[in-house]
């Protein structure tokens, strides 16, 4: 690369660091657009919320308690519709989805819970394992995929001990592998670290960088201030309900 081409890529580098998050663009995946939930005339969790997620991006989602980030979530799982606005995947309005269509949207998205929500006296390879169960997925298909998710998850060594033997770390690493069973292009990271101690909570970062680098969709709903602003990745944050803030490499600012 000459000297010239450096410059222009520099150039190119800081253009693309100012672009307006809430462009759409040719490689955009997700788009709420206008979206608002109101529970009763006095309650709005999330008021015309408008905003692009493109293919690759690890996104940060911050905001005091009661922000609406949880009811961000669960309008992007579906667990909740919205009163106005349209939320676009993959082109699609996933708020006109049927009710028959929803368990197969949901196996696009993997969710991770702060609290795990693992089957108890069942071993780290049957809590993964009964996730694609229950979808008659074909046994020979369990036991090739299985193994392969326990070893990205680095848990190849506890794949047989059960969940009241792990530590904290190790459960939600569990829990990671259980969400990705089905190659979601969405990976939904619910305060994931709220129960961890801080190692753990390292530990855990690191795969879910691990795993966004391999082309997943991250989505980090976190109060954890260290952790936002080391990544140096795309920040959202949330106040009352509403977006206050949008940046490529965002600081936790509240």
């Amino acid at each position: 690369m000459t000297e010239l081409d450096l410059k222009e890529k520099q150039k190119d580098d800081k253009k693309s660091d100012k672009t307006d998050p809430k462009t759409p663009g040719e490689d955009v995946v997700i788009e709420f657009q206008g979206v608002t939930k109101q529970y009763s005339a006095n309650i709005e969790a999330v008021h015309d919320i408008s905003f692009c997620v493109s293919v690759g991006e690890f996104i940060s989602l911050v905001g005091p308690s009661g922000a609406g980030k949880s009811t961000l979530v669960k309008l992007l799982t579906c667990e909740e519709r919205p009163t106005d606005g349209k939320i676009l995947v993959a082109g699609r309005d996933i708020t006109e989805l049927k009710k028959k269509e929803l368990p197969y949207f949901r196996r696009k998205v993997g969710v991770i819970f702060q609290d795990f929500k693992l089957l108890p006296k069942k071993t780290v390879y049957e809590n993964i394992a009964f996730a694609l169960e229950v979808c008659d997925t074909p046994d020979d298909e369990v036991k090739e995929k299985v193994p392969k998710i326990i070893d990205l998850v680095g848990l190849t060594r506890r794949a047989f001990s059960f969940t009241e033997e792990l530590s904290g770390g190790e459960k939600q690493r569990v829990s990671i592998a259980r969400a990705l069973v089905h190659n979601p292009k969405l990976l939904i990271a619910d305060e994931p670290t709220g129960n961890l101690d801080p190692v753990s909570t390292w530990e855990i970062i690191e795969l879910l960088f691990k795993i966004n680098k391999q082309g997943t969709i991250v989505l980090l709903a976190t109060h954890d201030r260290e952790v936002v602003d080391s990544l140096q990745k795309r920040v959202i944050t949330m106040k009352e309900g509403v977006v206050i803030s949008d940046h490529l490499k965002g600081k936790y600012n509240l």
